[in-house]
């Protein structure tokens, strides 16, 4: 094996989770926890946060957040979504839209 750093893989493990509320923890493929993604929804409304520590995952978060509120916007398409996600305090936004 060379030194070569494996590239760093994100997944979400969820800490909390009801039907208006969840709470997902962003973790690496050796459970280090490295950022959170949260929930809470109402009738009409659906608030997002979240907050990655990692700046080098940037794209792989947004790849990891993106699809998963589109589901969740699927179930409630009525759904009016604000989200506020970072990385490494930086503001990131993400395309809703779909392509």
């Amino acid at each position: 094996m060379s030194g070569e750093m494996m590239p760093l893989q994100i997944y979400f493990s969820p800490e909390f989770f009801k039907e208006d509320g969840q709470v997902l923890n962003v973790v690496t493929n050796t459970d280090k926890p490295v950022g959170y993604l949260a929930f809470l929804m109402n009738e009409k409304k659906m608030y997002v946060y979240g907050h990655l520590q990692e700046e080098g995952v940037t794209e792989d978060f947004k790849e990891l957040v993106k699809p998963y509120i589109q589901g969740l916007t699927k179930i409630k398409p009525d759904l009016e979504v604000f989200s506020f996600l970072s990385v490494g305090g930086k503001k990131v936004d993400i395309s809703l839209e779909e392509e």
